[in-house]
């Protein structure tokens, strides 16, 4: 891992660290922001209707991703549970549209531009693959091999069965002769 990865994945990760803590210890201080996108939430996605285990479980997918980002242990999966769990975090807490006093509505456009820079940030650690190609690479590249490999052995047989032939009328002719 380079020095770069070993720095700044602890410093992404750091604010989804502490913030699922958060979460996890202390769910009462975000529900009542969040109660009215889980009023919409609950009922469009089948959800339970507890609000606070909604709220620990999204403080530990966030614990969860931002340990892995950290650690580099599976940082890509960590990476993707993180950006997927900020989304609801960001849409709930930080509804700056829906804000008529200025002042708040700059504040909470500033807190939901932030998330959205984290979610950019989630979703990088989530495609670095550390310089080693990822699934989709390997898959198109053992179809090239693939395809390489049975190009050759069709032009081997063809060259076989060629000689095979000139050798079978040399035969016919040796014993006709």
């Amino acid at each position: 891992m380079s020095i770069v990865r070993r720095i700044a994945r602890p410093m992404l990760a750091a604010i989804f660290v502490v913030g699922g803590i958060d979460q996890l210890r202390h769910p009462a201080s975000k529900v009542g922001p969040a109660t009215p996108f889980l009023d919409r939430m609950i009922p469009a996605l089948g959800l339970p209707d507890d609000k606070e285990m909604l709220v620990r479980a999204n403080g530990a997918a966030q614990l969860l991703g931002g340990a892995m980002i950290a650690t580099g242990r599976l940082s890509r999966v960590g990476g993707i549970l993180v950006a997927g769990s900020l989304v609801p975090t960001t849409l709930a807490g930080h509804a700056f549209w829906e804000k008529t006093d200025a002042k708040e509505r700059a504040m909470q456009r500033t807190q939901f531009l932030k998330n959205v820079g984290l979610i950019g940030g989630a979703l990088l650690a989530a495609v670095d693959t550390e310089g080693k190609p990822g699934l989709a690479w390997r898959a198109r590249n053992a179809g090239k091999v693939t395809r390489r490999e049975a190009r050759h052995a069709a032009k081997t047989a063809r060259r076989e069965a060629k000689i095979a032939t000139q050798q079978a009328h040399l035969s016919v002719q040796d014993a006709l002769g």
